[in-house]
């Protein structure tokens, strides 16, 4: 037989499989012989008290053979000579799984990538990263695998009604990821791995008759009595089928004013923007894990990470994308705009923790900076930050930064501590930078978070500006049901850009409803 419990251990008892067998056959009041393997159903920490303890809970199989885990496996059909095709623009985690799934319905998707593959587009990171020099079509954003491939890989998501999270992460692991993240209670693959898997999705996509171009940038959509069959790219190229999925991601805003003038119903909608907050990660350990000061995290815990949320004059303010152990990013996607985020190796073993620290951004806050109000006054705000941003931070993606005692005291700092973010950081007042209401409730959080996290507030930190892709500012509206644009038939904007989906789990899982949408819709 097979039972699920739960047992609480020390980081090295949890390290040691036959010691987890022992409490395991202790917890059931059996002989440790009884118990013949067990699976890991979730694994977290507990680091509320002095000590930190793993929280395991183990499906224990019983005087039975033990049955190691396996990993549900797609069943892809060959769509090479399908007659039904499907547009997908944009080659991001909601692109790749829509696509998977539409091949699983025997539908052939045709997917359209701006960008480069993920190879090639190692090359244009390092020289945004070294030369201060960007590619607006291959970079943090856009290529394939889309701002996930090179934002830290993520999983964890509250997504759960939007989808089959197990099934998103079986099929990550099917293509290679570890198998860790079917348990660990915040999954993560690391920046350096995900390349593969992207990879290896994409050899399966065309090994199954799928069409995948690069460097294929949509300049038209084709539509002909409210009824979209194609579209046009930079290269001259049209491409027809019997529907299109926008799968552009949050930066894409060629995409959105497309959208806008050609009167296709967009939406101005909220966003978040604010700071990158990087600490050494020695710091966030001991806070954390109730290290005596000075003194090193036990070595079989994961270097810490923090979640926070403060409410200042009935605004949010709260952590984004926490990377422990891992590196500020230029997300740049043009020269003159300067935008920034975090991500972290697999091993999480840099030495400074970074996250966003963002507050909400309502669409009452940039319709006023606007003569002439418009879908994409959000847009256009966001992207006049960026550019004080770059302005202050003095060219070639060297940031504005500031420590964050100075910042909430409104003062200059006259140095500032090592950074893992490549292009530089040079001390500005970020008060300039930022809107005055993002700069006074970002002041107040920080005091706030202080007291939560002991530590927290210190001039060791350092902030760099600006934090302003937390989320697309723009949505394209779609039917509740259907998912398919009200205005535009067989039009299906989809998970991140279409402002209904952020992270990799959460895009990939809208991808694939969209797809079953799309596959009801062409056999009805």
């Amino acid at each position: 037989m097979q039972q699920r419990i739960t047992l609480k251990l020390l980081p090295a008892e949890a390290a040691n499989e036959s010691i987890i067998q022992q409490y395991a056959a202790k917890s059931l009041g059996l002989s440790v012989t009884a118990i013949t393997g067990f699976q890991i159903v979730k694994r977290s920490i507990d680091a509320r008290g002095r000590q930190a303890w793993i929280m395991l809970t183990i499906t224990a199989f019983i005087n039975e053979p033990f049955i190691q885990r396996s990993v549900k496996k797609l069943l892809l059909q060959d769509v090479a000579t399908a007659s039904q095709q499907v547009i997908i623009v944009g080659a991001g985690p909601a692109g790749l799984f829509a696509a998977l799934k539409l091949i699983e319905q025997g539908i052939k998707p045709i997917l359209l990538e701006r960008g480069k593959d993920v190879r090639a587009r190692r090359r244009d990171l390092a020289a945004l990263n070294k030369q201060g020099t960007v590619n607006p079509e291959s970079n943090y954003c856009f290529g394939e695998g889309g701002a996930g491939t090179y934002s830290d890989g993520k999983l964890y998501t509250r997504s759960t009604k939007r989808g089959d999270v197990e099934r998103i992460l079986n099929i990550l692991v099917q293509f290679g990821a570890q198998e860790k993240i079917l348990y660990e209670a915040h999954p993560h693959i690391g920046t350096n791995k995900l390349p593969e898997i992207i990879t290896a999705i994409r050899e399966q996509i065309l090994a199954c008759g799928g069409i995948f171009l690069f460097e294929q940038k949509v300049t038209d959509l084709l539509i002909k009595d409210n009824s979209i069959y194609g579209v046009k790219t930079a290269t001259g190229d049209s491409f027809h089928a019997n529907a299109v999925i926008l799968a552009t991601g949050h930066s894409a805003r060629d995409i959105f004013e497309l959208l806008h003038s050609k009167n296709i119903l967009i939406e101005a909608k909220p966003f978040a923007l604010g700071v990158r907050v990087e600490h050494p990660q020695s710091i966030i350990d001991t806070i954390q894990y109730h290290c005596a000061p000075g003194k090193h995290r036990d070595d079989l815990l994961p270097p810490a990470s923090y979640s926070l949320v403060q409410q200042v004059n009935d605004r949010g303010v709260f952590s984004f994308c926490m990377c422990p152990g891992g590196i500020i990013a230029p997300a740049s996607t043009s020269d003159g705009e300067l935008v920034v985020n975090g991500w972290s190796p697999s091993k999480r073993n840099n030495p400074f923790a970074n996250s966003g620290i963002v507050t909400a951004v309502e669409v009452k806050d940039f319709i006023q900076f606007q003569k002439k109000p418009s879908p994409l006054s959000g847009m256009y705000f966001q992207q006049a930050v960026e550019r004080k941003a770059f302005q202050y931070g003095g060219g070639k993606f060297v940031a504005p930064a500031q420590r964050m005692v100075d910042f909430t005291q409104g003062k200059n700092s006259t140095s500032l501590p090592d950074c893992s973010y490549l292009p530089g950081i040079s001390s500005a007042p970020l008060k300039e930078v930022l809107p005055p209401f993002v700069y006074s409730s970002l002041q107040q959080a920080f005091i706030e978070f202080g007291k939560k996290m002991r530590g927290y507030f210190t001039n060791e930190a350092v902030l760099v500006a600006t934090e302003s892709r937390t989320s697309s500012p723009v949505r394209i509206p779609r039917d509740a049901e259907t998912t398919q644009h009200p205005q535009i038939k067989m039009l299906f904007p989809c998970a991140e850009g279409a402002g209904y989906a952020g992270g990799i789990v959460s895009a990939a899982m809208d991808g694939e409803r969209v797809a079953e949408n799309i596959a009801a819709l062409l056999e009805a």
